[in-house]
C-alpha cells in the first residue's frame, strides 16, 4: 500500500475517529501484542450489554476514564494501537475476518485528539471494531506497561485491563509456544517477530 493510499484509507478514518497516526514511531524493544493472559492478569475493566442506553457514550466515557486511571496515556496523550496488517480499507479487514482468517495486527503510535469518538466513528470505520457500538482492538502504552482490549460477545462489549502484560507468565508462555508451533498454516513472519522479542528479554524472570 502506497503512502497516499495509506493515508486515504488507513489514517483519515483513525483522524476522524480522533486519532492522530504518528507513522514509524512505535518504541523500540514493543511486545510484538499479547495474546493468552489468564484472568489472573486482568486488573480492570468494564462491560455493557448492547441495550444499554445510549450506548456508545457510555463506552467512550469509560474507556476514557480506564485509559486515564490505568495509565494508558502518556503526557502527550500518545499509545499504541493494533491495526490490521496489510489492509487496505475497514470493509477489507472486516471480510478477511468473516473469511475464517486470523488477522495480524502491528502496532501503530496514535494520538488522541481533542475530539473523539473511539466506540462509534472508531469501531464503524476505523479499525477499532466490526461497527459502531461493537469496538474490537487492542491498544498498549508506549512504555507496554498497560494492555487494554475491547471485544464483543453474544450480549455485550467487554473491556479489560492488562497490567504490565511483559511480566505476565501467562502472555510469556503463549508466546513461547508460539516460536514452536510448527504448521503450514504458521505465520512465520509472526513467529520471527515474536521469537527476536523473545531473545531480546533473554535473562529477564516475569516478576509478579
Amino acid at each position: 500500500m502506497g503512502i497516499q493510499e495509506r493515508d486515504r484509507k488507513v489514517y483519515r478514518p483513525l483522524r476522524r475517529a480522533g486519532l492522530e497516526v504518528i507513522p514509524n514511531a512505535v518504541p523500540a524493544g514493543t511486545m510484538p501484542f499479547v495474546r493468552g493472559y489468564g484472568a489472573e492478569d486482568v486488573a480492570g475493566g468494564f462491560s455493557h450489554r448492547y441495550d444499554t442506553s445510549r450506548l456508545v457514550e457510555r463506552l467512550n466515557a469509560d474507556w476514557y476514564d480506564l485509559a486515564v486511571s490505568s495509565g494508558l496515556f502518556d503526557h502527550r496523550r500518545e499509545f499504541l494501537v493494533g491495526l490490521p496488517q496489510g489492509t487496505r480499507s475497514h470493509r477489507a479487514a472486516l471480510q478477511h475476518l468473516h473469511s475464517g482468517n486470523t488477522a495480524r495486527t502491528l502496532w501503530t503510535r496514535v494520538r488522541l485528539l481533542d475530539r473523539w469518538d473511539i466506540m462509534g466513528r472508531g469501531a464503524g470505520a476505523a479499525f477499532l471494531g466490526v461497527h459502531s457500538g461493537h469496538p474490537g482492538f487492542g491498544m498498549m502504552a508506549l512504555d507496554g506497561s498497560v494492555y487494554i482490549e475491547a471485544s464483543t460477545g453474544e450480549t455485550g462489549i467487554d473491556v479489560l485491563v492488562v497490567r504490565h502484560p511483559d511480566r505476565s507468565e501467562n502472555v510469556l508462555r503463549h508466546l513461547e509456544w508460539i516460536t514452536r508451533y510448527d504448521s503450514p498454516y504458521a505465520n512465520r513472519e509472526e513467529k520471527q517477530r515474536v521469537a527476536v522479542w523473545l531473545a531480546s528479554r533473554a535473562g529477564v524472570l516475569p516478576v509478579r
